[in-house]
């Protein structure tokens, strides 16, 4: 179950990662030289009303900004993608043999 929080700007549940997703997280934080960055978690809706998921490392501290920790990884999302990607689960998976990040999305209408 994920955990929910309160805050102003509404009632979320957690956007988490699975431990192979944190894993790869903290691999490619380290290659790259950013481990004490927080993971930037965003999307955005196209006009078919897709969604498009963005991740990066992210050194900027925007006040407005919702944080979380979900396998030691801290993890910070602008307002405007928070209730798009409330509940969302972030995996690391062999697909088709490669490895990719996925987004398990409850509001995600591809998903439905």
């Amino acid at each position: 179950m994920l955990d929910q929080f309160t805050d102003s700007k509404g009632t979320y549940t957690m956007i988490s990662l699975t431990p192979e997703a944190a894993e790869h997280i903290r691999k490619s934080a380290s290659q790259g030289n950013m481990a004490d960055m927080p993971l930037r978690v965003a999307v955005t809706r196209r006009e078919d009303g897709s969604f498009h998921y963005a991740l990066g490392f992210d050194d900027i501290n925007r006040e407005d900004d919702h944080r979380f920790e979900s396998e030691g990884i801290q993890i910070v999302v602008a307002p405007q993608s928070m209730d798009m990607l409330n509940g969302t689960i972030i995996d690391y998976v062999d697909l088709d043999g490669s490895k990719e990040i996925i987004f398990i999305n409850p509001n995600d209408p591809a998903q439905q």
